[in-house]
């Protein structure tokens, strides 16, 4: 009973903080380890419970994504190639090949999202306003490549481990355009959606005996209501707020991941 609890209020956390700034994995993760699970299960468990609390949440965000098809078009591709990809390589690469750089990318992470509002006024500046304002619709061809190129290297990130995915996705939107934080949450929320819905159908498909069912229920009956809370939550928060709900959460990641590894 403490063990079906503390993994339903794991899920319940991390399926909030995910659509607010993500690391939930970061919860529910070490959570499993602590019940004696392996950790390929309980990766590919984690990951494929929490889809829930990504469509709600996304569902949650549905205002800041309307309008956006021509964008989602580019960028979905990229997020979902990327799941593919990194969930192969969680299949067959040793466990310790790729988390090695999680604290540095995490850190990266923060970096842009603290001067990202600056990095963004500077652009402006030297930006010719009649031809583009800075959001992902009207960027320039090489700027937009190199978004769709980190949304791809991220979402290889994401079916691998996928811990502070949407920190990275924050920050590097934050530096490459110019859209306002809740807009940034609100793509934010897809994308790490389909990354872990794609790897999810990956794990079925190459590996289904990694997969532990009752964790999973457990974690996407938590996530799912997370979900809902946390964007109810989130969508009012003021953008220094999620900045400086972020940085906290960042820094909480990194020095987890330092101490467990």
């Amino acid at each position: 009973m403490v063990e079906t609890l503390a993994i339903l209020a794991a899920g319940f956390w991390a399926g909030m903080i995910n659509v607010v700034v993500g690391s939930g994995t970061l919860v529910t993760f070490p959570t499993l380890l602590l019940f004696g699970y392996p950790p390929l299960v309980a990766n590919v468990s984690n990951n494929i419970g929490l889809v829930g609390g990504g469509i709600t949440g996304t569902f949650g965000y549905r205002r800041e994504l309307a309008g956006r098809r021509r964008e989602l078009r580019r960028l979905l591709p990229a997020s979902v190639l990327g799941g593919v990809t990194g969930a192969v390589l969680l299949l067959i690469l040793p466990d310790d090949a790729f988390q090695a750089i999680v604290p540095v990318l995490i850190a990266v992470g923060l970096v842009m999202v603290v001067w990202g509002p600056a990095l963004q006024r500077r652009a402006a500046r030297g930006r010719d306003t009649s031809a583009d304002d800075g959001s992902l619709a009207t960027l320039t061809p090489g700027r937009l490549a190199a978004v769709l190129i980190g949304v791809y290297v991220l979402g290889i990130y994401g079916g691998y481990f996928g811990a502070a995915q949407g920190v990275l996705l924050v920050g590097l939107m934050s530096v490459l355009t110019a859209e306002g934080i809740q807009s940034i949450t609100g793509l934010k929320n897809l994308l790490t959606t389909a990354v872990n819905a794609i790897a999810a159908v990956t794990f079925l498909l190459v590996s289904p005996e990694s997969v532990d069912w009752t964790v999973v229920l457990l974690i996407a009956a938590g996530a799912t209501v997370g979900g809902v809370v946390g964007a109810r939550f989130g969508r009012r928060l003021p953008p220094w707020l999620m900045r400086a709900l972020i940085v906290v959460v960042g820094v909480a990641a990194i020095v987890r991941m330092l101490i467990l590894g």
